[in-house]
């Protein structure tokens, strides 16, 4: 009977014991929430199977794969760190600058009318061949960026703002634009550029800027090209480009509503930025360590 009762009590569970494990539950969620379309999300998926199959074959007897599997795992962790690093630095970067963090007052969300001007003003500047980026801020601050190279303004989105802005010999033209809420807050900011190689030659320096932003933050980037007058959309490192007006509007007010809402906005010429190659080489890197480590 006191067996059963000392078993029993084992496994009571108090109030801390809840605290503990709902604070863990919102961790794991913020992170699967964090890294939800994002490669992350794939390597990780990648690796909970590569785990499900070194324990089959801990049960099956098969020696040869769970020697194999464990060597490898022996370098898991210096294989993350490679492997994960954008990812990593991308957490902390939104960790440090959360809203939740520096309670900082929310700001207001986009109305229609504020995405009808920058629609409008994104097809006149391609009507132009006029080269533009506008980065429109979500929950994390851009403050930073515009401490460290912007121009302040405060001015309400206009299209006709918008667009003398981005004119040649405007002195702001070579930055970007920071819109928050309804406002024009800096204009001429230099935005980080991404460190993943770009598959397509015909992008430029813009096109690197906004997937650079998109990376560490989540903001949304739209860019006029200059050269190609095409207008794209950068947004959690993925580039979507040769978008229409009416596309970029759908983009607009799903990204208003949440992330989840604009992978269903319509597009029609599309095409994501790919990161397979520094995998690729990653990979091959961490692959020879093992094999040397073998010999």
């Amino acid at each position: 009977m006191d067996t059963i009762l000392n078993f029993i009590r084992l496994y009571q569970i108090d109030l801390l014991d809840l605290v503990e494990i709902t604070l863990v539950a919102y961790l794991i969620y913020r992170v699967l929430i964090l890294w939800a379309g994002t490669r992350a999300f794939q390597i990780l998926f990648g690796l909970v199977v590569l785990v499900a199959i070194y324990v089959l074959a801990q049960v099956a007897g098969l020696r040869l794969i769970e020697s194999i599997l464990s060597q490898a795992f022996t370098y898991g962790a210096f294989a993350l760190i490679v492997v994960f690093q954008p990812e990593l630095r991308s957490a902390l970067a939104r960790l440090g600058r959360s809203r939740v963090l520096n309670v900082i007052t929310r700001f207001e969300e986009r109305s229609q009318a504020v995405a009808d001007e920058i629609v409008k003003a994104a097809e006149k500047l391609s009507q132009r061949r006029t080269g533009a980026i506008i980065a429109i801020e979500r929950e994390l601050s851009l403050e930073e960026f515009i401490d460290n190279t912007g121009k302040r303004l405060k001015a309400e989105v206009c299209a006709e703002v918008l667009i003398s802005l981005f004119a040649p010999r405007s002195p702001l033209h070579d930055g970007a634009v920071v819109i928050r809420g309804a406002e024009i807050v800096a204009a001429g900011v230099h935005l980080p550029l991404t460190q993943y190689p770009l598959s397509d030659n015909t992008l430029g320096t813009r096109h690197r800027a906004a997937l650079g932003l998109s990376e560490e933050t989540d903001a949304q980037v739209i860019v006029v090209s200059e050269e190609t007058s095409q207008i794209s959309v950068a947004r959690r490192g993925v580039l979507r480009r040769g978008l229409g007006p009416e596309q970029l509007r759908d983009r607009l007010a799903a990204a208003a509503k949440g992330a989840k809402g604009e992978e269903g906005a319509r597009s029609s010429l599309e095409s994501e930025t790919s990161e397979r190659e520094a995998l690729t080489k990653t990979a091959d890197v961490v692959v020879s360590r093992l094999v040397a480590g073998d010999e």
